[in-house]
Parts: C-alpha cells; structure tokens; sequence
C-alpha cells in the first residue's frame, strides 16, 4: 500500500488567491492533479461568489471586515465632531449642510467610502437574481449610497468637499454586518447557535444604534442652535429615552425638535418588538431549561436524572433521599426530560432550597445535543427510570434501555444506575453499573412476606434513610420504638478502621456479631474478603475475621458519626493491636472471662432442627431456682460440638416415624436447580423439585383430566395452608415469587402449595418453567368474582397476595390507578376478615385506604399522626399506617430509594437481593424467621436472644415482628364514650391488666402498662380525632348499642352470602370463620432493637441464616443423590436465545 500523504503534498497557501484570479490558466503549467467539480463554478462569477459568499470560512472575514469599516467611518465622523471649531450662528441651514473637515480627514473619509462603495457593488452583483430593483432598493444598499458617494463626488468637485455627510448613519450598517458576521460564525465553528444569545445581541445594537443615531442628529442639528457638545447630546438623549426629563438640556430649533419625535417614536415601535421577541425566547429557554454550564461542570459535581415523565412523587422522594447524605450537598441535580415541566413540579423547583441545586432540562436522551447540554460526560452519574404508569410496560422497557444504551454511548464512562420493569429485559442494560428490575424484588417481597411476615416493610425501613425521630412525640410506646427503630441502616466500614470490630480480628464472625450488639447495638451481618467481591451474609461460625474485611452493619448511625468514641477506647484498642499476634485458640475459662456474663454453662452446640434453632430451656437447673444460662459464642467454632446443619438430608423428615398411610400420601421430592428459567439472566438457586415435570394439564387447579379429577383447592387435601396470588397475567417475574417459596432450605413438610388466580391464562413458556416445582397450580378467574375466590381455596388459606394489575396503573387521575385494587382488597377484608391479605399499590400514598374503617377513632388518629411527621420533615410518614406497619401493604415505589441509595452505599443492592433470594453466593447466609412460644420466654430479652441463636446455630437475628392487641377500641359503638368513664371502668380492671401483661416489649414495658399513660393515650387519639363533645346520657348509649347489632348483623349477613354460595358450588363451609378478624391487633417491626428489649409472647424474629451448604463436607456429593438426578444435569444450563 503507497503512503498517500507521502506521494500528495499538501496545498501551499499560494495557491488559493492566485486561483482565484487566474482561474483555470493557473492549471496548464502546474504540476498539481486537476480536479473540476462543476462546470458553472469555473467562471470568474462563481469563484468571486464562492469566495466572498458561499464559503462559509472567506465569507466571514469579508463581513468582519466590512464591519471594521463601519466602525471606522463612525470613529471618523466623531473625531471631526470634535475638531469643529464653528461658533453659534444664526438658525440657518448653511451651518447644518456645511462643515468643517480637515484635508487629511478628509482624504481618509474619502478611502473608507470608496472601498465601502466597491464591496457593496461587488456583493450586489454577485447577489443579482435577475431583479434589480430588488438589489437598489434594500435599505442596507439606501444608506451605503446616502453616506459614500458625496465623497466620491468631492474627488470630482472639490468645493463639496466641506458638505455635511450623515456618516454616523454607518451604525446601522455595522449592526447588519455584525448579525451577519455571527450567524457566519457559528455555520464556520459548526454549532448550533444560540438564539437567546443572537435576539439580545440584536437589542442591544438596536438600542445602540438608536442612542447613538439621536446623539450625533442632535449634536449636528443644534449647530444652529444652542451648539451642544457630543456630551451635552449623549445627556440628553439618556435622560429622553429613560423618561426622566430633567429639562436643563434642550433642543432650540424645530429640526432638532423633530428629529427627536422622529427617534422617539422609532424607539415606540422597534424596542416593543424586540423586547416581545426577547421575552418569547426567555420563556421558550425556562420550558427547555436552556444548558447546564460548561465551567459549573468542570467545577462542581453533579448527577443527571433521566425520567420519561417527571411526576411531583418521584422528583421528591429522589431528592429527598439523595439529599439526605451529608456528602451530596454540594452536588448538583440536572434532569432530562422530553416532557414540558409541569406546574407542581415547577412550582417545587422554585423553592429556594432546591432552586439553587435542581436545573430542569427539556430534552431527548437519544440526541446527542441534549446530552451535551446536560454535561453527561462530565457527570458524576446518571440515573435512568423507566415510566412504571405506563399501558405497556414492555415499550416503557424498551425506551429505557435505548436511553442507557445512548448515555453509554456518548459518555462511556459514566456510571450507569438503571431501572427496569421487566426482568426478560433486564441482560439487555448488564452494562450498567447498578441495575433494580422491579419485578423481581416486588414478587421476591411479596412471597417472603408470606414467610417472613412484612419482610417488605423491613426492606423498605432499611433502604431509607431517616433520622429515627419519627413518633417520639406520640405518648404511645409502641410508636416510639417503632419509630426509633426504623432509623436503622446498612453501613460498612474496613475492620482494621472500625472501632466496633477491630478488636475481633482473628475470631469467628458469630463472636464478632454478638459481642459488637453487645457493647455497641450494632448488628454485624456480613462481610468481604478484599479478594473477593462477593458479599457473604452471615457466614457463619468458621468464618475467621481478617483485618482487610469490609464489615457490613445494622445501625442508627454510621461509625463515623458515632458518638462514642472516647480516648479511653482508643487507647484499648492500641493497646489491644499491639498485643495481638495472630488468631489462637483460647480456653474455655479465658472465653467465659472475657464475656462478663454471670452463671454461664456450656450446652450442647448441636443444630436440632432445620425450622429454627433450638431455645428450649436447658434440662439440668439447680434446686435452688437460679436464673437458666446460655452457652457462651466461642471465639473460634468448635468443630467437635457444631454440627453442620445438613439440610441436603432433610432431617426434620426423620424427626418423627411416619404412618403407613402418609408414606403412601407423600410424594418424593429432589433438590436441585431449576432446568428451565423463564428468562436471561435469572440467578440459579437450589430449590426443591419433582423428580419428573408434572404435565401441563395438571398445573389446571379447577379443571380435571385423566391424571385427576379435582376441580377445586378443597378436593386436593393439601396438608398446608395455601398461597394465593392474584395477578393479571402470569409474567416472568411471578417465577420469582415460586424460587423463594420452594427453595432448598425449607423444610418439605413446611412447603406450601401455591395457586396462581390469573386473569389471562398463562403461555406455555411459563408453564414449562414451572412445571417442576411441587405443589404449584394457576386457575383461570378475577378477584372479584367470588365463585372463583372460593373454588381456588380463600377460605383456608395462609396468605392472599394481590398483585397491582398492569391494565389499572395508568389512568386519567395518577392516585385513581389503585383504585380497583382497593375496592377488590376492601371486599375480601369484609368477606374473609380472618384472610391475610398482602397487597400491592402504585402508589404510597394510597396505602390509607387499605382496611379503611370510617369512624375508627384509632385510625383518625394515625391519620393525623402522619400530617404531623410529614411536616416535620420525615421521609416515611406513611409508616405508622397499621397496614403498612404489619406488612400488609407495600408499593413498589419505595424502592426506588434503593437506587438512589446505591450511589453513595454501591453494596445496598447486592445486599437486598441475598436478603430476598434473588441472588445465592456459595458462604453466604439467607434470610429467615422464628417465632418465640411459651417455651421460650425463659431468655427473656434480645440479647439473650442473640447469645442464645449465636451459641448454639450461628443464626443473626436482625429484628422483630411484633403484634399486640390495639389499645384503643376501634368499634363505632364506643367511640362517643366519655374518657371520664373510660378511665373508670379501666380503674377496675388494673390488677387484672398488670399480671397478663408480664412479658412487655422493652424495658420501660412497666411505665407503658401505667394506667396515666393510657390515660394520655386515650386522649391524645380523642384530641386529634377532634370527635363531638362527650355525651353519657342513656339514650345516647342504647343507640350507640343498636349501632352494634347492626355491625354484628352486617357480618353475619356477609357470612351468610359468602356459605351460600359454597354451598352452591359444593364446598364444605366447615373451614369457614367469619367472626374471627384482626381488628383488635396491631403489628410493627423492631429493627435491631437493644439488647435489653423484652420478648413476647409471639414475637417474630427475623434472622440470617448461614448456609448450609458451606458445612457439607466435600465427599457429600457421593452419599447425596439428590445431586445426581435428571434435573440435577441440565440445572446449570443457561437460557439460550
């Protein structure tokens, strides 16, 4: 291959004007290749017109040189102002058509009209299209002729040569060639120009040009007059057009007089349209939000949102949540939008608060141009949400994955913080450094909740970000330690930094956790190896602590701005790093020791059971009645004493001797991977599986066929409860809500079936993924059909899961979209009370209407709870709703703070998918709960708790799950009582109330039992209910009674409805109970509560469990056949396109 750039020389600069001129003779003696592009431009016209006009480069200077002139003629015209030596002379028209200029002024006036003459004939010559009074009569051609050629004619004439010439008119021209030079430039430098920048630009050469026309008319015509300086004018004009009007200047004569009418009425009529333009331009810049600086980029920080519609709810909680780390204050927020901003969110961005950090920008992220405005390239990241309002969600997906794909595009090393609604469509943006497919954790949630009840409050309290100073202004207990509570977060800290953990290097994570809950309230609850990017979640007890570690904790506060540390601890803790050489086993009295525990005996270690830890109270107790002890958390496992819970086995199979029959009755299950995954990119979990797929005509729960012939959930005979899920379609993301609910670490006997209410029947892509799971069926039918409710099982089962229909999340009012899912919910409470009904909403702020009760006076009270938090600042206001509290409710939407969290916590995501299952790491714990009976209440508080589950299993707890009875009736007929006589029947009641309640939930559990502050209570909800005033007469009282009877009787009229109509489909109402409800209960999370805090009776505790797998020895795999069946092959086969 020739090297063209050796063999072509490049063009000498010679070469480019002589082309010009010689034309095609320049080409016979010249060595160079010919090249002719169009015969019309080889004549001396076109290469004239391509130099001075078409080319973009020579046209340009020509204009910046004809502005110079301009320029030029002025400056002339004001230095012969200043050597006019006239005096005043009578009002004549001599003294205004003749003045005095010198020879030498006048000989360089004459040069610059001359050349301004031949350029304007050239250039409209080159311009003739064939009409030339179209070329004369154009004003800019008027006023070159008015002011060049009287000086053409003094050449010729010289006694003209003192006649006065309006040079000064040149302004004008200068400001058309300087329009004109800019538009030039911006085509030369190839940017788009700005037209804000050209319509102000425009004004103020007008006005200066106006200014400077009137200053000059003036000065010459008052040479008759009273011979004003240029100054004198300059002053006058200022004060003219400014409306002032002093009057100490003024003109003499009429022609200065009219002149000025003349230049004000000019200024009426051009400065109005010019302003107007001016004003249009600025209103058209704030709807597009105009550019963000190209200098605040390179200076300060900032992030670009990218949404498809900016609604109020999302800007807030994004701004709320990223402004809540104090690190993010000074950076700054560019939104890209294609939408026009509307009035609530412009409205919000006019706060001063957020004013000065939120810029709003209409644009398109698939133009590059727009990217360029928001400084994508220099943007610390980039947030991309998808429209979850939308009627297809699919389009909405694929509009956000254009939208990563051109932001990748253009700016390749910005960090990537995606959202998707469909998890099929969640490989197509793997590119991204963080990405939260909201299917996937929405069914996650939803089926842990029927586990782990209000695991969706748990995920939603931890991936906000509060204060922890909601509800402690409420005199109920309850409310405060809620509250404190939910302020916990997930931090991480290195080991060898930490105050809380350094001191653990070389012990068991178990030791660390324990003994850092203990002396600080922190819950440790995973680590990283720095080799390692794996997150391990409770890892268990041989997990050796290192240095290097990264310490994932539960805490209020982070340990930077923890305030305990104290000299005396630095000092230990030097001390403590000095003396430590390495890991060492140590006794068992030094161990007991450094524990500080009193009356400490060692139990047996052993893992008795796969369902829960074993916490029964320990056999051998001294006569003498002394408190029970727990065994201490070694510092380093005990291989001898921890034996592995080896779930592989399902040992809590071979815990009791089953009957003939129920052999026979069981089914044999495997465990293994799924073989066949819906979608791309789902993680692998082990999962309990049938050893054949079962046919598709038997996943129909209300059809028979030839393999059975049930046609309802009551002729199966399932031994459990059952799980219902109503949802409009069966979409991918619904395999999610199966994996968790038959993954390999829950017992067999435990297993509950699952029916799937769809609206639409499924496709066979998804049967064919769930053909394999034991006990999973779908039926054909909607929510609101109450033959269908009945047929699926309702009235025996465990957990009813209302899945928000895609088809209601768009509607013409935003907060009307839940609106059908409410009234379903609200029947099915009123129908089936005793059902749990776990639901799902679009938005947050619907979650009020969830079990609404109109004239419960609790409930009002609650309401008001939460305007009062709301104005005090909080984020999570809504989060003393009793629904939403207990779990029974939760929007999706409240994870969108997970996204904007993982900006400043990169781990959060990869933490919430362990926690949810979505994800399964070798080593790395899951997320489980356990239930505290009457056997268990001997431990009496968390951290014995703690002790206790660390000792003997590993096992982390993370927090509670509490439900108490409501303190407040919530029956109409008691509402109007008079608190005077409620606290008069609750006199009487006092001795009985104090001894039930012995088992309290926290240590000041004595002064929430206290009857003054129920007292308190009783009137705070009757303060902010603002009820009528107290009324006791008896007829008040009868009717209030008569009120009752008809509750009663309205419930049993439902009962009476709902049987009919099982009796009608031949259905056994025996399983049916309609009087029991939990209107009387109230349930809230205690997240990491302090160790002092008391159990109860019923408590849920939620833990992290270690992996089981991680204590199967290596040759398990040759005495497990569960790992070598026929799906057991193919469960690591991916997906393929």
């Amino acid at each position: 291959m020739v090297d063209l750039d050796n063999e072509v020389p490049p063009l000498p600069p010679r070469y480019r004007f002589r082309d010009l001129l010689l034309g095609d003779q320049g080409w016979q003696n010249d060595d160079r290749v010919q090249v002719e592009f169009y015969v019309n431009e080889n004549t001396f016209k076109e290469r004239l017109k391509l130099f001075f006009i078409k080319n973009q480069r020579s046209s340009l200077r020509i204009r910046l040189f004809n502005f110079s002139l301009k320029l030029l003629s002025c400056m002339l015209y004001i230095v012969r102002v200043l050597l006019d030596n006239s005096n005043k002379n009578k009002a004549t028209w001599s003294s205004i058509i003749w003045v005095e200029r010198s020879l030498p002024l006048w000989g360089l006036q004459v040069t610059v009209a001359l050349i301004s003459l031949l350029e304007t004939i050239l250039l409209s010559y080159l311009s003739y299209k064939g009409n030339i009074w179209e070329q004369i009569l154009r004003i800019p051609f008027i006023l070159e002729m008015i002011n060049t050629v009287p000086f053409i004619i003094t050449i010729f004439w010289p006694p003209l040569r003192y006649l006065f010439v309006p040079v000064f008119l040149n302004c004008w021209l200068a400001k058309h060639a300087l329009e004109n030079m800019i538009n030039d430039l911006h085509r030369a430098i190839q940017r788009t120009q700005s037209a804000m920048f050209n319509q102000v630009l425009i004004l103020i050469s007008t006005l200066l040009c106006l200014i400077f026309t009137c200053i000059c008319g003036i000065q010459h015509l008052e040479r008759a007059g009273n011979n004003l300086t240029l100054f004198d004018s300059l002053y006058f004009c200022i004060v003219t057009f400014s409306t002032v009007g002093f009057g100490d200047v003024t003109p003499q004569i009429w022609q200065s007089k009219l002149l000025v009418v003349i230049m004000i009425c000019v200024a009426l009529v051009v400065l109005p349209i010019q302003f107007e333009q001016l004003a249009y331009l600025w209103m058209e810049r704030q709807k597009s939000g105009g550019n963000y600086s190209r200098h605040r980029a390179q200076t300060e920080k900032h992030v670009v949102l990218c949404v498809s519609s900016l609604k109020i709810d999302l800007l807030m909680d994004f701004l709320n949540e990223f402004y809540a780390h104090p690190r993010l204050q000074d950076y700054y927020v560019v939104i890209l939008c294609p939408t026009e901003m509307d009035i609530q969110v412009r409205r919000i961005l006019q706060i001063p608060m957020w004013s000065q950090r939120v810029i709003y920008l209409q644009g398109s992220v698939l133009k590059d141009q727009d990217l360029l405005r928001a400084k994508m390239d220099d943007a610390e990241a980039c947030f991309i949400l998808s429209s979850r309002c939308e009627v297809d969600r699919t389009a909405a997906d694929h509009q956000t994955i254009l939208r990563a794909w051109a932001v990748k595009d253009f700016a390749p090393n910005c960090p990537l913080y995606v959202q998707i609604l469909k998890p099929e469509n969640k490989f197509h943006v793997k590119f991204a450094d963080h990405v939260v497919c909201e299917e996937e954790f929405k069914y996650a949630m939803l089926a842990l909740n029927c586990i782990c009840p209000a695991t969706s409050t748990l995920i939603t309290l931890l991936v906000h970000t509060s204060r922890g100073q909601e509800g402690q202004q409420s005199p109920e207990q309850w409310q405060k330690m809620y509250g404190r509570c939910s302020g916990n977060e997930v931090y991480h800290i290195r080991m060898e930094e930490s105050l809380f953990f350094a001191e653990y290097e070389g012990k068991s994570f178990t030791y660390a956790s324990f003994h850092a809950h203990k002396k600080f309230g922190v819950c440790l609850i995973g680590v990283k190896r720095e080799d390692n990017k794996n997150i391990l979640l409770n890892p268990g007890p041989r997990y050796i602590m290192s240095s290097t570690d990264t310490c994932f904790y539960i805490h209020v506060t982070k340990e930077e701005n923890s305030a305990f540390k104290q000299h005396e601890q630095l000092e230990k803790l030097r001390k403590y790093k000095s003396s430590y050489h390495g890991p060492s086993r140590l006794p068992v009295h030094s161990i007991i020791a450094s524990m500080g525990t009193v009356a400490i005996d060692l139990q047996d270690t052993t893992c008795h059971s796969t369902t829960g830890p074993n916490l029964t109270l320990p056999s051998e107790v001294s006569k003498e009645g002394r408190r029970p002890s727990i065994a201490p958390v070694l510092e380093l496992a005990d291989n001898a004493n921890m034996q592995p819970c080896d779930l592989l086995s399902d040992q809590s199979e071979d815990e009791t001797n089953p009957s003939d029959d129920e052999c026979s009755d069981s089914k044999e299950y495997t465990k293994g991977y799924p073989p066949n995954s819906p979608y791309i990119g789902s993680s692998p979990t082990f999962c309990h599986l049938l050893p054949e797929k079962v046919p598709f005509c038997c996943l129909r729960l209300d059809k028979g066929c030839q393999h059975n012939y049930y046609e309802d959930a009551k002729a199966y005979g399932f031994k459990n409860k059952i799980i219902i899920v109503a949802a409009e379609t069966a979409g991918n993301g619904l395999y999610n809500f199966i994996v968790p609910l038959r993954a390999y670490y829950r017992p067999k006997k435990e297993l509950n079936p699952i029916i799937l209410l769809l609206d639409n029947p499924p496709d066979m892509h998804f049967l064919d993924a769930i053909c394999w799971f034991p006990m999973v069926y779908y039926m054909v039918g909607c929510i609101d059909n109450l033959d269908d409710l009945l047929k699926c099982g309702v009235t025996f089962a465990a957990n009813m899961v209302v899945v928000d229909k895609e088809s209601t999340m768009s509607a013409e009012e935003d907060y009307m979209a839940d609106a059908k899912t409410i009234v379903n919910v609200q029947t099915l409470f009123r129908l089936f009370s005793s059902l749990s009904i776990i639901t799902e909403l679009t938005h947050p702020a619907n979650m009020r209407f969830m079990q609404f009760r109109a004239k419960d006076c609790y409930s009002l009270a609650l309401s008001k709870l939460e305007k009062k938090e709301r104005e005090r600042g909080s984020n999570l206001a809504f989060m003393f709703r009793l629904p939403f509290a207990a779990g029974r409710v939760f929007s999706i939407s409240m994870l969108d703070t997970l996204l904007y969290q993982s900006f400043v916590k990169d781990y959060m995501i990869s933490i919430t998918r362990l926690l949810l299952g979505l994800d399964t790491t070798p080593g790395s714990g899951f997320l489980c709960s356990m239930k505290v009976t009457e056997d268990d209440l001997w431990i009496r508080t968390y951290g014995r708790l703690y002790q206790k589950l660390c000792s003997s299993c590993g096992d982390i707890p993370i927090g509670i799950y509490r439900t108490e009875s409501q303190k407040l009736t919530t029956s109409e007929s008691q509402i109007s009582i008079s608190v005077e006589e409620w606290e008069d029947t609750k006199e009487t009641k006092e001795t009985t109330t104090s001894s039930r309640n012995n088992h309290r939930n926290s240590t000041s559990s004595e002064q929430s039992d206290h009857p003054l502050l129920r007292r308190k209570s009783m009137q705070w909800a009757r303060r902010l209910s603002r009820k009528v005033p107290r009324h006791s007469n008896k007829t008040e009282r009868i009717s209030q009674q008569r009120m009752t009877l008809c509750r009663r009787s309205e419930r049993q009229e439902l009962a009476a409805l709902v049987k009919n109509r099982m009796k009608h489909l031949g259905l056994s109402t025996a399983g049916y109970d309609e009087m029991n409800d939990h209107q009387n209960t109230l349930s809230y999370i205690l997240i990491n509560p302090s160790p002092d805090t008391r159990l109860e009776l019923n408590d849920v505790v939620y833990l992290i469990r270690p992996d089981p797998l991680s204590y199967v020895p290596a040759n398990a795999s040759s005495r497990k056949s569960s790992f070598c069946n026929t799906t057991g092959q193919d469960s690591r086969d991916d997906t393929q396109l």
